[in-house]
């Protein structure tokens, strides 16, 4: 979403790369963005991910066609203070086609049959949902270098896992890392057990997604299944990662459910 522009771009992945399917108005909060406290009337900007899809006939007219919250505040919210609940994706009540550019909540708002069609086309918790003051659009082949850096930090982490050194795994967090509210030196044991569990097995990472945050600083979400050599499955994990001068270091990690 490019607030700037009230326009929200759906896009495909496909074997060539994204693909614009469509876009639409939006309506943002009537204090603008860049959310920081409950109640502020802002539409926080980051990258979230839809979690739920709320039936509309559970909803008050108001949402319109149905809601799609997101997980405002993701890790990064959190680790910067920020706080609030509640930023959906929704409609309009079925007498109002739209809304002004600054006129809800927090919320988005798009119209009824824009909403309907991103309902029919997002999935839950790996739909991504990235929020911008204003987008800028750059040739894929103009990111590769940064995209490559950051996957040699990625593919070490993967490596050390696998390596049964739990030392060489905790090289990869930062001293404030967080799970769940789990600070490092008490999951420090439950990334021993995962590492030694792992020893001499390789480690596979399938359908990784990055998507790159810069404001104050420079973030990375990361979206991945876990897959140990042998195993006929795996879990969904998705890390937060920062990057601390030259270095990207993991700040959170959950298991998605």
């Amino acid at each position: 979403m490019d607030a700037s522009r009230a326009r929200l771009y759906l896009f495909e992945n496909s074997a060539q790369g994204l693909k614009l399917v469509s876009d639409y108005y939006i309506s943002v909060g009537k204090l603008g963005i860049e959310k920081a406290a409950e109640g502020d009337q802002r539409t926080p900007l980051g990258v979230y991910f839809i979690t739920s899809n709320l039936d509309p006939k559970n909803l008050k007219d108001f949402y319109g066609s149905g809601a799609l919250p997101i997980n405002y505040p993701n890790a990064y919210d959190l680790r910067r203070g920020k706080t609030g609940s509640g930023i959906w994706l929704h409609g309009t009540p079925p007498a109002q086609f739209a809304r002004a550019p600054k006129a809800t909540d927090g919320c988005v708002v798009l119209a009824n049959p824009d909403l309907e069609r991103l309902i029919r086309t997002v999935e839950i918790r790996s739909t991504p949902v990235v929020i911008a003051q204003q987008l800028q659009w750059v040739a894929p082949q103009g990111l590769q270098a940064r995209r490559s850096a950051f996957e040699t930090a990625l593919e070490s982490w993967r490596a050390d896992r696998a390596s049964g050194d739990p030392q060489r795994v905790l090289s990869h967090y930062s001293a404030d890392f967080t799970s769940n509210g789990t600070p490092l030196p008490e999951w420090h044991a439950t990334l021993r057990r995962e590492t030694e569990k792992l020893a001499g097995r390789e480690l596979q990472l399938k359908d990784v997604s990055l998507l790159h945050w810069s404001d104050a600083a420079e973030t990375m979400v990361v979206t991945f299944g876990e897959v140990a050599q042998g195993a006929r499955g795996g879990r969904s994990k998705r890390q937060y990662w920062l990057r601390q001068g030259n270095q990207w270091k993991i700040f959170h990690e959950g298991v998605i459910r």
